[in-house]
């Protein structure tokens, strides 16, 4: 069984606690794409868990968690990510996390790069999380840079940093940008020597795990709309989101995808620039993001609200090819006499039911209709007969509108504060 755990939307939509929820069924856990630029926040019998680099998987002790390949890795980043959990109580070995040898290295200066052109483009920016993760993306298509399997090897190694230093320090001459050698060499040592017991061949291991059998659950971070190709460029990430990515990221290129998990929340909400067009305002946006605890895992970045959009979360679903949902926070709207949503937008004073791109997305208006909503308190409720018929309705209703079955209804921020549908 390979199934993929992706967003619908711009990321946060809760893919941790779906991951947490249904690793129990596999064997293997994928992380395929991405850096420490988002968090996968987790909350179960263990306490809660803000996951940057590592898998959601990290937390149960019998699977076997991989660090894909299309992955880029903050050395410093993940050790300290590993030592804290450590200090939680969740003991971290090369039996239960595997780095890919392919895993691309972000260093210190993707990082001083990132934070650096921030600065330059003032209020043109693009909203990175100031991690370096574009511009170590762009250097692994550049091919400069080094890879997780390079730490094996540190006299090719050093040569090799002492190249591309020189390499950035030209590139980055204009943003008054210094380095030396030596302490990125140390750098490098530091926390690669911590980090080399868990690197391996994890294609090889994959192969292997889907010979014989293994459940391999493929876990995405940020969504749709913040995909590299597919996304609302330039407003997005630097990485491939999309299912269809899955099997290549994590190593495994020959794997089809038997599921499609897609998670979407019961409204939306979205972090960093670019276009929103159900975003709301002023105190109604407030009381929402606050009932949501909506604020960045990464970054802490309070999250711009709104009602939940049709349009954007049909299309997610249509890039994704998702074949089930699973509808997180539905319990965040509890208390709203009317749930605003998003049904279409306005766009040149035409409407429509699409998702726009380009131009066209960006001065896009919203067209809001509001459906009922629902007072009773639903964190308690088990199955779809414990919902209130109102909350029921709306669950449905947004089913039939993103054309998309849902089979996982979330209540609470807990790892069983859930209903199946199906």
């Amino acid at each position: 069984m390979h199934t993929a755990v992706v967003g619908i939307n711009w990321g946060d939509e809760g893919k941790g606690r779906m991951v947490d929820l249904l690793c129990a069924e596999y064997d293997i856990i994928c992380r395929y794409q991405g850096g420490n630029n988002a968090g996968h926040t987790v909350i179960n019998d263990r306490g809660k868990f803000v996951l940057n680099l590592l898998p959601s998987g990290i937390l149960r002790a019998d699977a076997v968690n991989i660090m894909g390949a299309g992955m880029v890795i903050d050395l410093a980043h993940l050790v300290k990510e590993i030592e804290s959990l450590s200090q939680q109580g969740v003991k971290i070995f090369p039996k239960n996390l595997k780095i890919s040898d392919k895993a691309f290295v972000c260093m210190p200066w993707h990082v001083a790069q990132d934070v650096l052109e921030e600065e330059r483009l003032g209020d043109k920016k693009y909203g990175s999380t100031r991690r370096g993760i574009a511009p170590v993306y762009g250097d692994k298509y550049m091919k400069k840079g080094i890879r997780m399997g390079d730490l094996a090897h540190p006299k090719i190694l050093e040569e090799t940093l002492q190249e591309l230093l020189a390499y950035k320090l030209q590139m980055l001459s204009g943003y008054g940008y210094k380095e030396s050698t030596a302490s990125i060499t140390r750098w490098v040592s530091e926390y690669g020597e911590k980090l080399q017991p868990f690197v391996a061949d994890t294609g090889a291991f994959l192969q292997e795990a889907a010979q014989t059998g293994k459940a391999i659950l493929y876990e995405a971070q940020l969504g749709a709309l913040r995909d590299i190709d597919y996304g609302i460029y330039p407003f997005t990430t630097s990485s491939n989101t999309l299912a269809a990515y899955a099997p290549i990221g994590a190593g495994l290129p020959s794997a089809r995808l038997d599921k499609v998990i897609g998670v979407m929340k019961a409204y939306s909400s979205c972090v960093g620039e670019g276009p929103f067009t159900a975003e709301i305002f002023g105190e109604e946006a407030e009381a929402l993001r606050k009932w949501g605890a909506e604020y960045g895992a990464a970054t802490g970045r309070p999250r711009r609200v709104g009602g939940f959009d049709i349009p954007a979360s049909r299309y997610g679903v249509q890039v994704q090819g998702a074949t089930e949902l699973a509808l997180t926070k539905l319990d965040v709207l509890a208390g709203y006499e009317k749930i605003p949503v998003c049904i279409a937008y306005e766009v040149n004073g035409k409407v429509t039911r699409d998702f726009p791109t380009g131009e066209s997305l960006r001065s896009a208006k919203p067209v809001y209709e509001y459906w009922e909503g629902f007072s009773a308190d639903i964190s308690h409720c088990r199955t779809p007969e414990d919902l209130p018929a109102s909350a029921l309705a709306y669950v449905r209703k947004l089913e039939d509108a993103v054309q998309c079955p849902i089979t996982y209804v979330s209540v609470g921020a807990g790892r069983e504060d859930y209903l199946r549908l199906r």
